[in-house]
């Protein structure tokens, strides 16, 4: 894909539904009794290889648009016995949210994953789903995909986790209801809370004080419709696309502003971005709002500590508005990027070095040059859905233009995304 400058970013925008909480309507809506509908669904490759897994296991979906999903809930032990692998692709939000369904299910499965999933660690979900009893075995001493499951009856454990990451707290929360006896997780800061929400919307009983979370098992999950809203981590990349290039305004329509996921506005608007949200709303028990973006002349910042897990998938679009602010921002505390699709520290200073950035890499974090003048050239996506998405945002402001080899690697999470940024650019 090739990205050319334009003269400003201008108009509206919807961008597609929430990935995080597609992922987790599919599941918890397997779990209830009775059928669900999910209308806003995100129909990306992440999403279908959670539907397709589902489908394995007895669980009847009915795609009746590419947003609107019907799943009739089988209750929390009505899953089958898979004939074969369950396919996770490059989705680790699968695999590891399977992995807690999985291990107190009265079957034998494998999960399994493509190269670079099967690259990612596992171990952080496997040994805590052991101490409750479960069987998986796996390479690396069951830290690496393909995994077997053998499932069990779990005992409800309580656990400190070692990182603040949603994926594992929910992991636990799924496999403890599936326990004999609660279960207690405590995060060192919070992560994503979307797997909270979502089982207090179906009925589910949590009790939360802090950063300590208990579930008790075997609760009745009721049927809800739910509706997802737009993905806060998409449009993060219009957001600053809008902040760096001159003469933008831009409104982004019915986006997910749920403040475990924000991080990136309040950092922005620190940086001196103006940036604001009307038609605030609640829909599902999701904070919802639509968000007024003009371009700004930003300050470089530091980021660090507990704001970091609240904007960890958007550093990548972060790091772009830093290349066009006046100053250094350094980005500390950061190594869980070493473990996303690819490593994405890595992935960010090789390739935007190449194009006249200048930025120093971290062993957890960057520090990036501000007030640069991108000269453009050829870039590598690193099969990366988030790399790519920021490489092209940084094409908009380039002396020549940006090309993005495997660029198609935006479907994991925004098929089309590249029509929705031309629909929104003023070239003349």
């Amino acid at each position: 894909m090739k990205v050319f400058p334009v003269k400003r970013l201008q108009g509206e925008l919807k961008v597609p539904g929430d990935k995080s909480i597609s992922h987790r309507a599919l599941i918890i809506s397997s779990l209830a009794c009775g059928k669900c509908n999910i209308s806003g669904f995100l129909p990306s490759e992440d999403c279908l290889h959670t539907l397709n897994c589902l489908r394995q296991m007895g669980v009847k979906i009915n795609i009746y648009s590419p947003t609107d999903v019907d799943v009739v809930g089988v209750g929390l032990h009505g899953f089958q016995e898979p004939n074969s692998p369950l396919e996770a692709g490059n989705s680790g939000t699968t695999a590891r949210l399977l992995l807690g369904l999985l291990a107190g299910q009265n079957f034998f499965s494998i999960l399994t994953g493509d190269d670079s999933l099967s690259k990612r660690p596992m171990g952080r979900v496997v040994k805590p789903l052991q101490k409750m009893g479960a069987n998986i075995w796996g390479r690396q001493n069951d830290s690496m995909l393909p995994l077997a499951v053998r499932g069990n009856k779990l005992q409800g454990i309580t656990y400190d986790l070692p990182v603040a990451s949603a994926q594992l707290k929910s992991a636990l929360l799924l496999a403890g209801l599936l326990a004999d006896s609660p279960t207690t997780l405590t995060e060192p800061s919070n992560s994503r809370d979307h797997t909270e929400r979502m089982l207090r919307y179906f009925g589910v009983q949590l009790k939360k004080d802090n950063h300590t979370i208990t579930i008790v098992p075997e609760q009745v999950i009721k049927a809800r419709n739910i509706i997802v809203p737009g993905d806060f981590s998409s449009a993060a990349f219009f957001v600053v696309g809008a902040l760096i290039t001159p003469d933008s305004e831009l409104i982004i329509r019915n986006v997910g502003v749920n403040p475990t996921r924000t991080g990136l506005l309040h950092v922005l608007q620190q940086m001196g971005a103006k940036i604001s949200l009307f038609n605030k709303r609640m829909i599902c028990g999701e904070p919802v709002a639509d968000i007024h973006i003009v371009h700004s002349k930003l300050k470089g910042a530091t980021v660090e500590g507990q704001i970091v897990p609240t904007l960890i998938d958007e550093i990548p679009a972060l790091v772009i508005a830093a290349l066009h602010a006046d100053g250094e921002t350094i980005i500390r505390d950061a190594t869980e990027l070493r473990v996303k699709e690819t490593d994405r520290i890595a992935a960010l200073v090789s390739e935007l070095n190449k194009i006249g950035g200048l930025i120093t890499e971290l062993p957890d974090g960057l520090i990036i040059h501000g007030s640069q003048q991108l000269a453009g050239g050829s870039c590598e996506s690193w099969h990366d859905h988030r790399i790519a998405m920021a490489l092209a945002i940084a094409g908009l402001n380039v002396k020549d233009k940006i090309s993005i080899k495997n660029s198609d690697c935006v479907a994991i999470s925004y098929p089309n995304f590249f029509e929705d940024l031309a629909s929104i650019s003023i070239t003349k």
